[in-house]
């Protein structure tokens, strides 16, 4: 028989929502109720009869209490079987059976977000609702396990359609339940303990789970982890889709580096920025984007550093894309730009990047620290006898933050803080420079005065003498060749500036 009555409970939690109305309803089913502390007088101060955990077991919580639920009575009525080997014992040491079990953990995670004082932090380590956890679903054949708030609603269905009788398959999705609570727990526990790294262990786990409509391809199932309000409020538009997600992260990293100054525009298809401007006005900056490439643009992802103003967003409206990020919206903004249902419009709260990025690779997974370094003019060494301009060094700083975030082998063509062009996803640096070239000219840009960079060095002085030749004047690149000095050189003779970084920036 795989039904189980519940006769018995022990309740536990930290947090009393929502926990009114299921003691109210055990109460109607006559279950006896045990209880602690501050859940005890919870559930007393409602009228209900509960047995204090300290009348089970004959001891008082101690320890400033640590120890309250710790004792044999207590977890001896949990994991006995109810086959008559254990439930003789259990009447041999005067033991109850405790047929359901809530729990609701402290809140270790939000100590650590809300505080650095490790004796609060520490304290917020539950053990006693732990072992309850872990005992209930390892007995899930016989009893039921509730361990989280947000399991109230499961066991209140239980308790009001089913009269408090559970089926073996509603103690197992819960056990399941518990084991992820329990573990998601423990992870965040040794993440804080391990948060210098000293221990070569990756544990993640994310309790919140998107289903999207599909992975990269209809083909593929995807899953998000994670919590996207925690970044965005979705304004408007259909659910954000695999790719979606993969352009959204691309458009966050790359707009981190223009988030502060002007208004700032970036457009972007396949996490490659095709369009990339800064301007005096909002306005200005999209048209100025858009005009780099308003082929690519199409169904593109959007970005800028200021709320969306009404001028700017008639102008957007004119082109199909997938999503727009901002700050903010303006009303009248909002409501233009909301017509179109299938829009997504996201507002961001802040652009932070993860410190680590992961990704699996063969049988593993690899975690590196996130690129989050960004050169400026102070971090460009001169290599060449002619200093870079003024206005050279603007646009090298703008050039640099641009092929940080192209996929390599990339070329970067910058002039007037705006991305005229560029070549990314290349096998030869040579190719993307010739495809960045080609581009500007295919979208009426001249290359005559420009200044490009590169996020890796030059193997050869070739990339130069194409550059010259095309009119740029200026140089940015890591530098680390053992052929620097081809490069260098090549620029000396054609009366080209070049600065290195130190810093190679390859994205794959």
């Amino acid at each position: 028989m795989t039904e189980r009555k519940i006769k018995s409970a022990l309740i536990s939690v930290y947090h009393k929502d929502g926990l009114g109305p299921i003691v109210d309803t055990l109460n109607n089913l006559g279950v006896t109720i045990y209880s602690t502390g501050g859940t005890e007088t919870f559930i007393r101060d409602r009228g209900i009869k509960v047995v204090p955990v300290e009348d089970l077991t004959g001891y008082p919580s101690i320890l400033d209490g640590r120890v309250k639920t710790l004792h044999p009575k207590v977890h001896g009525g949990i994991l006995a079987r109810r086959e008559e080997d254990h439930l003789s014992q259990l009447a041999k040491y005067d033991i109850p059976e405790i047929d359901l079990i809530i729990v609701d953990l402290y809140p270790f995670e939000e100590t650590v977000a809300n505080t650095e004082e490790e004796e609060l932090i520490i304290e917020k380590i539950d053990i006693g609702g732990i072992a309850l956890i872990r005992a209930a679903a390892k007995n899930y054949k016989d009893v039921v396990i509730v361990p989280s708030r947000e399991d109230y609603a499961t066991l209140q269905h239980i308790l009001d359609e089913k009269g408090g009788v559970t089926e073996l398959t509603d103690r197992r999705q819960l056990a399941r339940r518990a084991f992820a609570t329990s573990s998601h727990y423990d992870t965040a526990i040794f993440n804080y303990f391990n948060e210098d790294g000293g221990l070569p262990a990756l544990k993640i786990s994310q309790m919140n789970a998107t289903p999207l409509r599909y992975g990269e391809n209809p083909h593929q199932e995807a899953t998000f982890f994670g919590r996207m309000d925690g970044m965005f409020t979705k304004l408007n538009g259909k659910d954000v889709s695999y790719n979606n997600l993969v352009d959204i992260d691309a458009a966050v990293g790359m707009m981190r580096e223009f988030q502060s100054g002007d208004p700032a525009f970036i457009i972007l298809k396949h996490t490659n920025a095709c369009g990339v401007a800064v301007r005096p006005t909002q306005l200005e900056a999209w048209q100025t984007a858009l005009s780099s490439d308003n082929v690519s643009a199409f169904g593109g992802i959007l970005i800028t550093n200021k709320s969306v103003e009404l001028g700017t967003a008639q102008e957007i409206d004119k082109l199909f894309y997938e999503v727009l990020i901002a700050p903010d919206f303006t009303d009248s903004a909002r409501e233009l730009l909301s017509k179109k249902s299938k829009r997504i419009l996201l507002q961001f709260h802040h652009l932070d990047q993860q410190t680590k990025s992961f990704k699996t690779l063969l049988n593993g997974v690899v975690v590196q620290d996130t690129d989050l370094k960004t050169e400026g003019a102070a971090d460009f060494t001169v290599v060449t006898d002619r200093e870079p301009t003024t206005e050279e060094v603007t646009d090298l700083v703008f050039a640099n933050k641009c092929a940080k975030h192209l996929k390599s082998n990339t070329i970067a063509l910058v002039k007037d803080n705006q991305m005229i062009s560029m070549g990314c996803g290349q096998t030869s640096r040579v190719d993307a420079l010739k495809q960045a070239i080609q581009k500007a000219e295919t979208f009426g840009f001249s290359t005559k005065g420009a200044v490009m960079a590169s996020d890796a060095f030059f193997p050869f002085s070739d990339c130069v003498e194409i550059a010259h030749d095309a009119g740029i004047t200026a140089v940015v690149q890591p530098g680390g060749s053992i052929r620097d000095k081809d490069s260098i050189a090549a620029c000396n003779a054609r009366g080209m500036a070049m600065v290195t970084t130190g810093i190679r920036h390859f994205k794959h």
